[in-house]
Protein backbone atom coordinates (compact mmCIF):
# COMPACT_ATOMS: atom_id res chain seq x y z
CA UNK A 1 0.00 0.00 0.00
CA UNK A 2 1.06 3.77 -0.62
CA UNK A 3 -0.44 6.57 0.80
CA UNK A 4 0.04 10.15 -0.66
CA UNK A 5 -1.43 13.38 1.52
CA UNK A 6 -3.66 15.71 -0.48
CA UNK A 7 -5.01 19.01 0.32
CA UNK A 8 -8.05 19.80 1.23
CA UNK A 9 -10.40 22.54 1.75
CA UNK A 10 -13.26 21.63 4.51
CA UNK A 11 -15.36 24.52 6.10
CA UNK A 12 -13.39 27.17 4.54
CA UNK A 13 -10.27 25.43 6.03
CA UNK A 14 -7.29 23.95 4.52
CA UNK A 15 -6.44 20.59 5.74
CA UNK A 16 -4.58 17.92 4.76
CA UNK A 17 -6.00 14.36 3.82
CA UNK A 18 -3.70 11.14 3.61
CA UNK A 19 -5.55 8.67 0.87
CA UNK A 20 -3.90 5.44 1.21
CA UNK A 21 -3.80 3.46 -1.96
CA UNK A 22 -4.54 -0.33 -2.09
CA UNK A 23 -3.36 -1.98 -5.41
CA UNK A 24 -4.65 -4.87 -4.89
CA UNK A 25 -8.09 -4.55 -3.72
CA UNK A 26 -7.97 -1.16 -6.02
CA UNK A 27 -9.42 0.79 -2.56
CA UNK A 28 -8.34 4.37 -1.46
CA UNK A 29 -8.97 4.45 2.39
CA UNK A 30 -9.63 8.36 3.10
CA UNK A 31 -8.12 9.36 6.66
CA UNK A 32 -9.32 12.60 7.62
CA UNK A 33 -7.30 14.97 10.30
CA UNK A 34 -10.40 14.79 12.43
CA UNK A 35 -9.58 10.83 12.44
CA UNK A 36 -12.91 9.77 10.30
CA UNK A 37 -11.78 7.18 7.72
CA UNK A 38 -13.38 5.45 4.89
CA UNK A 39 -12.44 2.61 2.40
CA UNK A 40 -13.62 3.39 -1.39
CA UNK A 41 -13.12 0.90 -4.07
CA UNK A 42 -13.52 1.55 -7.44
CA UNK A 43 -12.36 0.05 -10.98
CA UNK A 44 -8.97 2.07 -10.78
CA UNK A 45 -7.58 4.67 -8.13
CA UNK A 46 -9.30 7.53 -10.52
CA UNK A 47 -12.57 5.98 -9.88
CA UNK A 48 -12.43 5.51 -6.67
CA UNK A 49 -11.22 9.33 -5.46
CA UNK A 50 -14.66 10.13 -8.06
CA UNK A 51 -16.40 7.83 -5.50
CA UNK A 52 -14.92 9.77 -2.33
CA UNK A 53 -15.39 13.21 -4.02
CA UNK A 54 -19.25 12.58 -4.96
CA UNK A 55 -19.33 11.57 -1.28
CA UNK A 56 -18.14 14.37 0.21
CA UNK A 57 -19.39 17.22 -1.76
CA UNK A 58 -18.88 19.71 0.96
CA UNK A 59 -15.01 19.04 0.69
CA UNK A 60 -13.11 20.44 -2.18
CA UNK A 61 -10.03 18.12 -3.41
CA UNK A 62 -7.32 20.38 -4.60
CA UNK A 63 -5.52 17.69 -6.58
CA UNK A 64 -5.35 16.98 -10.76
CA UNK A 65 -8.09 14.57 -10.30
CA UNK A 66 -10.91 16.88 -9.37
CA UNK A 67 -10.13 19.05 -12.18
CA UNK A 68 -12.96 19.28 -14.89
CA UNK A 69 -10.98 18.65 -17.65
CA UNK A 70 -8.72 15.38 -16.40
CA UNK A 71 -10.05 12.06 -16.81
CA UNK A 72 -8.16 8.67 -17.69
CA UNK A 73 -7.55 6.80 -21.16
CA UNK A 74 -8.49 3.29 -21.12
CA UNK A 75 -4.75 2.81 -21.55
CA UNK A 76 -3.27 4.57 -18.63
CA UNK A 77 -6.24 3.07 -16.68
CA UNK A 78 -5.06 0.12 -17.17
CA UNK A 79 -1.21 0.73 -17.01
CA UNK A 80 -1.57 3.21 -14.27
CA UNK A 81 -4.48 1.69 -12.30
CA UNK A 82 -5.43 5.13 -12.90
CA UNK A 83 -2.81 7.29 -11.36
CA UNK A 84 -2.18 9.12 -14.56
CA UNK A 85 -4.66 10.38 -16.64
CA UNK A 86 -4.84 13.23 -19.56
CA UNK A 87 -5.81 16.72 -18.88
CA UNK A 88 -7.83 17.53 -21.72
CA UNK A 89 -8.01 20.57 -24.35
CA UNK A 90 -10.98 20.76 -26.32
CA UNK A 91 -9.96 20.58 -30.34
CA UNK A 92 -6.76 18.96 -28.91
CA UNK A 93 -5.80 15.38 -29.31
CA UNK A 94 -3.86 15.07 -26.05
CA UNK A 95 0.11 14.16 -25.69
CA UNK A 96 2.56 12.59 -23.41
CA UNK A 97 3.14 16.44 -22.17
CA UNK A 98 -0.83 16.16 -21.09
CA UNK A 99 -0.31 13.23 -18.44
CA UNK A 100 -0.67 14.03 -15.32
CA UNK A 101 -0.93 12.37 -11.40
CA UNK A 102 -4.41 12.72 -10.32
CA UNK A 103 -2.62 13.63 -6.82
CA UNK A 104 -0.71 16.01 -8.08
CA UNK A 105 -1.97 19.66 -6.24
CA UNK A 106 -4.21 21.30 -8.33
CA UNK A 107 -6.36 24.67 -7.59
CA UNK A 108 -8.09 25.38 -11.14
CA UNK A 109 -11.28 24.32 -12.37
CA UNK A 110 -11.85 22.12 -9.68
CA UNK A 111 -15.20 20.40 -9.51
CA UNK A 112 -16.56 18.32 -6.28
CA UNK A 113 -19.15 16.47 -8.91
CA UNK A 114 -17.72 13.38 -11.14
CA UNK A 115 -20.58 14.03 -13.35
CA UNK A 116 -19.35 17.33 -14.37
CA UNK A 117 -16.16 15.55 -15.55
CA UNK A 118 -18.12 13.10 -17.04
CA UNK A 119 -19.64 15.60 -19.39
CA UNK A 120 -16.79 17.34 -20.15
CA UNK A 121 -15.06 13.97 -21.54
CA UNK A 122 -18.41 13.33 -23.43
CA UNK A 123 -17.86 16.80 -25.02
CA UNK A 124 -14.35 16.59 -25.40
CA UNK A 125 -15.04 12.92 -27.39
CA UNK A 126 -17.37 14.90 -29.54
CA UNK A 127 -15.43 17.80 -30.50
CA UNK A 128 -12.67 17.45 -33.14
CA UNK A 129 -9.60 16.53 -31.41
CA UNK A 130 -7.45 16.70 -33.99
CA UNK A 131 -5.42 19.98 -33.78
CA UNK A 132 -2.28 19.51 -32.41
Amino acid sequence: MDSVEVTIIRNNKRQNAKLVCDTKKLTIDLIMENGFSKVYTGSDFYDCLSHIRADHRDITFLCKGAKINVHPSSMSSQMSLGIKAYELTLGKAPSLSDVVSIFDYEENNLTNDPEIQKGFYRLWLETDNTEE
